[in-house]
């Protein structure tokens, strides 16, 4: 089978389908895709809200309390609180209807979609953790989310095994950490970016085993080094005490003089490690996959994945949220054996178009059903039913597609509709992966919401806070702060936001200053030191004769640093010779 090109219906540019493409497409017997990549990554991510909250009206029979959810109040989603959802006091097969030939399958499933009860929030065995969403195995933690097994962490997102972390996002195996971006196996390490196995540090950029260290770049198992200079411990100690870094002045300075250093350290054009044959970037235990983002814990012979792998195989387009899956296809937050056009089922083999399932087998269009098999739109059907009845259903979806504001046609084989989506745009994760504007994202056809400032009264402004969190008392917990964002023309501000009890705990354990930004400010800081889930063609940047080549270095690569950005850009070997 030959390569084909292809024109993305959403965003028209050309995309190319290989031979090994087809060869899945063929084995799971699904048609091409008829969205490039990007767009169907996006597509996803406009079903995905890990971090927006919202108060919204309980549907339980007889209950009329708001609750803490992630879906906005506007929507016609209907809630049920997490404890009673799980219960047996309801039955999610009790909302089962008939397929409705005379309707496209997307207009039918949103209208069904609108009458089965979803979780208020995703936050499965939470302890005192009412507050995070996407979260698995809470314990007192708050504004957590895309998490498993954290404990006393505060405003982290995409996250494992973590204990007493503040403000990082893809983190794992950690403790004690702050303010840091793809780092993991760490304790106490602070303001850092991709690092690993370090300790009792600040400001460190791609250092692997270091221990007391500040300001440092490209290192490999050094201890006492200051802006990457080697000191005595006697010397380090000394010159560390003399840093004041629970200042916010002083900590400011050290972000921007680390920024400086960050640009003049080297950068591989891909962050993996033990990985072979893929491409992508930060892959961990990766083997034979492509075009694949964040991905740890064993993802193999895959395609199109982020936020994934955790003993996965054989999937494309996953993600955000790949777990124990294989033969997946257009999935995301999910874990099972031939999942497609799937969100939030686990544990679960042979399912399409269907949310919130678990434990469960052959179902196809079905919400919120757990232990049942031969299920369509949350209807029994036997066996024979089942599989008489299917082919009928992806005939008909087929014959009378659904087609949306925009004119694309969505037949068999489609992800669903962003337009169907509970969210707008920019209350979902397609707004921190592919950030737009309003104008923009309006005009292909994506849902906006005008965020409005979080309903606080400010009683103080983040200029007029102490510089020294030791100048600081508990009378802090009282005030409304306003973020200094707050009169930016900022798409992430919420306007204030207030201090935890927990977290102010958390502050003055790490020593570190308060924070003048609200968190969703904060979350945008952080998101803009990790590189976009794109790859451009480069060369290498090297021209150091030592490493092999004469002159400049000729090694070609896919990279996620696009041609304009600032850094410095080696090719594997080079970067290797260099560091190592």
């Amino acid at each position: 089978m030959l390569q084909e090109t292809k024109n993305c219906q959403n965003c028209k540019n050309d995309f190319i389908i290989e031979p090994e493409d087809f060869l899945f497409y063929e084995k799971i017997k699904v048609p091409p895709p008829t969205f490039c990549p990007e767009c169907r990554m996006v597509r996803r991510l406009c079903w995905r809200n890990e971090m927006n909250l919202f108060k919204k009206d309980c549907n339980i029979p007889g209950h009329n309390e708001k609750l803490i959810s992630l879906y906005p109040p506007e929507s016609e989603i209907k809630i049920y609180d997490n404890q009673y959802w799980w219960g047996d006091e309801w039955d999610s097969m009790s909302f089962g209807v008939d397929y409705d030939f005379s309707k496209s399958f997307f207009e039918q499933w949103n209208e069904f979609r609108n009458n089965v009860p979803f979780q208020a929030l995703s936050n499965s065995s939470a302890v005192n953790s009412d507050y995070c969403n996407i979260a698995h195995e809470s314990k007192d933690s708050y504004m957590c989310s895309g998490s498993w097994g954290i404990e006393n962490s505060f405003y982290l997102n995409r996250v494992r095994k973590i204990k007493d972390c503040i403000d990082c996002y893809i983190i794992n195996n950690s403790e004690l950490c702050f303010d840091s971006v793809a780092i993991s196996d760490s304790y106490h390490l602070l303001y850092s970016i991709q690092s690993k196995n370090c300790v009792d540090s600040y400001f460190l950029y791609d250092c692997v085993n270091c221990t007391d260290c500040l300001g440092c770049t490209n290192l490999r198992s050094k201890s006492y080094c200051m802006w990457n200079e080697q000191l005595s411990a006697e010397e380090y100690k000394k010159r560390i005490s003399e840093i004041d870094l629970d200042s916010y002045k002083n900590v400011q300075a050290l972000k921007e003089k680390f920024l400086s250093l960050y640009l003049q350290s080297l950068h591989r054009a891909n962050f993996k490690v033990n990985t072979l044959n893929s491409s992508g970037d930060n892959l961990i235990d990766v083997k034979n996959s492509q075009y694949c983002f964040d991905c740890t814990d064993i993802l193999e012979n895959s395609k199109y994945v982020h936020w994934g792998g955790f003993n996965s195989k054989d999937c494309y387009d996953g993600g955000p949220g790949v777990f124990l899956s294989e033969n997946n296809y257009e999935f995301f937050d999910a874990g099972g054996v031939s999942l497609y056009f799937c969100s939030v089922v686990y544990y679960s083999s042979e399912v399409q178009y269907s949310f919130n399932c678990y434990n469960s087998n052959n179902l196809f269009a079905c919400i919120g059903l757990r232990n049942k098999k031969y299920c369509i739109l949350n209807k029994q059907y036997t066996k024979e039913e089942y599989e008489e009845l299917v082919p009928k259903i992806i005939k008909h979806m087929n014959d009378m597609p659904y087609i949306d504001s925009k004119g694309r046609v969505y037949k068999y084989g489609e992800f669903f509709p962003s337009e169907l989506s509970p969210f707008a745009y920019n209350q979902t994760q397609a707004q921190d992966y592919f950030p737009s504007t309003k104008e923009k994202a309006q005009e292909l056809g994506y849902k906006w919401k005008e965020l409005n400032k979080l309903d606080y009264i400010p009683t103080m402004k983040s200029q007029d806070l102490k510089d020294k969190l030791s100048d600081v008392d508990d009378s802090i917990l009282k005030e409304v702060i306003q973020c200094l964002n707050f009169d930016k023309n900022n798409l992430y501000c919420r306007g204030s936001f207030k201090i935890t009890s927990g977290e102010f705990n958390l502050y003055k354990r790490l020593k570190v200053p308060l924070p003048r930004l609200c968190f969703f400010c904060r979350h945008e800081e952080r998101l803009a030191k990790r590189n976009p889930m794109k790859l451009w063609h480069r060369s290498c940047m090297c021209d150091k004769d030592k490493h092999g080549h004469v002159g400049k270095c000729t090694e070609e690569f896919e990279t996620s640093y696009a041609p304009d950005r600032p850094e410095i850009v080696y090719c594997e070997g080079c970067y290797n010779k260099e560091v190592y």
